[in-house]
């Protein structure tokens, strides 16, 4: 099987730091790249983001809800009770998006719950609001999808386990995927081998970074080369993020890339 069926998307939010996210968007394809991720679009109008795309040939494939009021310490707010009109709102903007630039995934992000007691009602909250945000997407070609975030990075967010996750997409059991992150799910859980195999009819999407340093896959403890070999054996058709912020430049990183045809700047 050949390695050329893995089909990787830089994250143009994390691997690239021009202000004008637009010329990341333009640095990804030069570095062949035809898919990528985008974290949050929001400031930039959908069908300025649709032209760039189309000119440049590259597939936008997932985005996130937008965070809610961070200067307050929201990490999202899927799963917050008495926000759910933001939510709505919020998810009216990704569901735009989505289908102005015909982005296959979106990132539902949960938010924070510090008190154990009231996790209940939470995951309540969180499972009648995706159910409501799947009712949106009919007629779409757009799957949600559920990320756990690790404690270290994201103390109190609702999600951080395969598991918790899980628990969620069986209750809502439409339409919503597990997104797959090798950083946070090594940092929870490890044996990502033996979890991508029991996981995988769940798995939507996969992102990777190194850990510790959240860097390209050649460092740290994880070892990306078998996990991306494994997920040819198991005949993976999903996109693959790299949502890693690069040790150095992006182009002295991609060493890791090249037996993809990925990292040679076009001429």
């Amino acid at each position: 099987m050949s390695v050329y069926m893995l089909r990787f998307a830089a994250n143009i939010s994390t691997m690239f730091d021009q202000p004008n996210e637009l010329a990341r968007l333009e640095h990804a394809s030069e570095l062949g790249f035809q898919f990528v991720e985008w974290l949050f679009p929001y400031s930039y109008d959908r069908r300025e983001i649709a032209t760039r795309l189309n000119d440049l040939n590259v597939e936008l494939v997932l985005i996130n809800t937008a965070l809610g009021n961070t200067s307050k310490g929201d990490r999202g707010i899927g799963a917050l009770p008495g926000r759910e009109d933001e939510f709505k709102s919020a998810m009216t903007q990704a569901i735009e998006y989505a289908e102005t630039l015909q982005i296959p995934m979106i990132h539902v992000m949960a938010g924070k719950c510090a008190n154990p007691e009231a996790r209940s009602e939470h995951i309540e909250t969180f499972t009648r609001n995706l159910c409501w945000a799947t009712q949106q997407l009919d007629g779409m070609d757009t799957r949600l999808l559920i990320e756990p975030l690790n404690h270290v990075d994201n103390p109190n967010y609702l999600i951080s386990t395969s598991n918790e996750a899980l628990e969620v997409i069986n209750l809502v059991n439409a339409n919503v995927g597990l997104q797959f992150d090798f950083y946070h799910l090594q940092i929870m859980e490890g044996n990502l081998g033996q979890s991508l195999r029991n996981n995988f009819d769940q798995i939507a999407h996969i992102q990777f970074s190194s850990v510790p340093g959240r860097h390209e896959p050649q460092f740290g403890e994880v070892n990306c080369g078998y996990l991306f070999e494994l997920l040819e054996t198991l005949s993976y058709e999903g996109f693959i993020g790299c949502e890693y912020q690069p040790k150095s430049s992006v182009e002295a990183g991609l060493s890791w890339a090249k037996p993809f045809g990925i990292g040679v700047r076009k001429k």
